[in-house]
């Protein structure tokens, strides 16, 4: 039981630096996206620490699990978890987004290692991530494909059309997971569409819809560990079953920084010192029980 306790607590405590991290990073830059890598930090840490099965001195290893970052803006909460995992130094995310660095503000596969996917034009990580888990049946390779979506990204047609096709082709071997903070860059998912106030949208009730396509539907707190973990592994226990499978992790966008949480206008912005500071002081807290 002590393991156990010990294993969570480690795990909370590296989401807490992951945060740290981002928040470093971007006020160091002056750019960069600070709501949604906030929101995804738990995940993120569960599944480089826990789940995925990678080697950070063999970053092509061919049998290594498959992640794709969809929402690609967030690239930063994956950087500093690569980093934190041993991908690369974590003193080089002092240069992210300049303009030779290996960490630019969208994920290049071609220059960052760990990296499996670029990302940046939103709606479009859910395809490749079925063409992987397709490419791993045919090859006779059991890695696992994860592909983590934004709540706004999904109002894309082409997540519908990867959907589909992942339902035709059995794609048991694949894990969406939709972090469903409720925000997008504007305001609001559920009442921004195209400038106007919009009383119904198709991300306010995502189990109903990724259920009529097929999909397995799991849902979790997106900042309990201990949740996620086991959310994560129930989802690799539906291999074998013939349905692809996502999870709804449901999460607050500026998670861990007080004045950004549930305020959509931290999306992007620019930290001015006293953000920062305020920022930093709220992250010497760890989240109780996240």
């Amino acid at each position: 039981m002590q393991t156990a306790v010990d294993e969570l607590q480690m795990l909370r405590e590296t989401a807490r630096q992951v945060r740290r991290l981002v928040v470093q990073s971007v006020y160091r830059a002056k750019a960069g996206h600070l709501g949604g890598p906030l929101s995804a930090a738990d995940v993120l840490t569960v599944l480089y620490f826990k789940i995925l099965r990678v080697d950070p001195s063999r970053p092509d290893w061919p049998d290594r699990d498959r992640f794709i970052l969809s929402k690609g803006h967030s690239a930063i909460a994956l950087y500093a978890t690569l980093a934190l995992r041993g991908f690369f130094p974590v003193e080089e995310l002092d240069t992210f987004d300049e303009i030779d660095s290996r960490l630019q503000g969208h994920p290049d596969m071609t220059r960052t290692p760990g990296l499996d996917m670029s990302t940046g034009s939103l709606g479009q990580g859910l395809s490749p991530g079925v063409g992987m888990a397709l490419g791993a049946r045919l090859l006779g390779k059991d890695f696992h494909t994860w592909v983590m979506l934004g709540d706004g990204e999904i109002q894309e047609g082409q997540i519908w059309e990867a959907a589909f096709v992942a339902e035709r082709y059995r794609l048991d071997n694949l894990t969406a997971i939709l972090d469903y903070n409720g925000l997008q860059q504007y305001g609001w998912t559920s009442a921004v569409l195209n400038g106007k106030r919009s009383p119904r949208m198709s991300v306010e009730d995502p189990r109903r819809l990724w259920e009529a396509w097929g999909w397995n539907v799991l849902e979790m707190n997106g900042h309990d560990v201990g949740e996620i973990l086991h959310t994560c592994r129930q989802a690799l226990s539906f291999r074998g079953q013939g349905k692809p499978t996502i999870i709804i992790s449901h999460s607050v966008k500026g998670k861990g920084v007080s004045f950004m949480e549930n305020d959509y206008n931290w999306h992007s912005k620019v930290l001015t010192d006293e953000d920062y500071a305020r920022a930093m002081a709220d992250l010497e807290r760890p989240l109780g029980g996240a």
